[in-house]
C-alpha cells in the first residue's frame, strides 16, 4: 500500500458517529515513550500531521486519520507510563479497553508499537492478552530497531518473538524508515 493521502478527521474520547460509519480501521496502540506518533508519521510519510513530543502520553484522544479516502489510521492513547496524573492516566485506559473491547468496534488489524530495547513489558503482555480474547488480529511492531547493533537486535527479536506467542512481528525504525515499507504491506486495506 502506498499513502497518498492522509487528513486528520477528529479525536473522541468515547462514543461517536466516527466510529461506525461502515469506514475500515487499522488502529495503532502502544505503550508511551515507544515511538507511536513518530511511527504513524513514518507511515503517513507527514510528520507535520502527527504530534510527536517528547513528553510521553502526550495522545489523549481516538484520533482518526483518513487515509487515500478509503480508511482510518485510529491512533490509541499510549498505556502504561505516561506524564499525566493518575486520574487521567486512569481514563486513558478506560478509553484503549472500551475502543478494543466495550464499543463493539472492530478494526481489521490492531497494530502493537513495542520499543526493541526494551522487548515485550507486562503492560503489553496485558494488551496482547486483549487482544487474542476479543479476536483481534494483530501485528507487533517492535520500534527503534537503530539503537541496537546487530548482536543485540537478534536476541532482542528473538525474544519478542517468543512473548508475541506466535503473533507477527515486523522489526523497524520510525527515525530511519527502516520496513515500513514492509509493514504497510501487511495492512489489511
Amino acid at each position: 500500500m502506498k499513502v497518498l493521502s492522509a487528513e486528520f478527521i477528529k479525536g473522541i474520547r468515547g462514543t461517536d458517529p466516527i466510529s461506525y460509519d461502515g469506514v475500515t480501521q487499522v488502529a495503532f496502540v502502544g505503550r508511551s515513550n515507544v515511538g507511536k506518533s513518530s511511527l504513524i508519521a513514518a507511515v503517513l510519510n507527514n510528520r507535520a500531521l502527527i504530534k510527536i513530543s517528547n513528553r510521553p502520553g502526550k495522545t489523549t484522544e481516538i484520533n482518526y486519520f483518513l487515509i487515500n479516502k478509503k480508511f482510518y489510521l485510529v491512533d490509541l492513547p499510549g498505556y502504561g507510563y505516561a506524564q499525566v496524573n493518575p486520574k487521567e492516566k486512569e481514563k486513558l485506559q478506560k478509553l484503549i479497553i472500551w475502543y478494543l473491547t466495550k464499543s463493539e468496534i472492530r478494526p481489521k488489524k490492531v497494530v502493537l508499537v513495542i520499543d526493541t530495547r526494551v522487548g515485550i513489558t507486562n503492560f503489553d503482555l496485558q494488551m496482547i492478552q486483549i487482544l487474542r480474547e476479543e479476536g483481534h488480529s494483530f501485528i507487533v511492531a517492535a520500534n527503534k530497531i537503530d539503537k541496537l547493533s546487530k548482536l543485540e537486535l537478534k536476541a532482542k527479536l528473538d525474544e519478542i518473538k517468543v512473548s508475541a506467542a506466535g503473533g507477527e512481528v515486523v522489526a523497524l525504525s520510525a527515525t530511519k524508515r527502516t520496513n515500513i515499507d514492509d509493514l504497510l504491506r501487511k495492512l489489511p486495506i
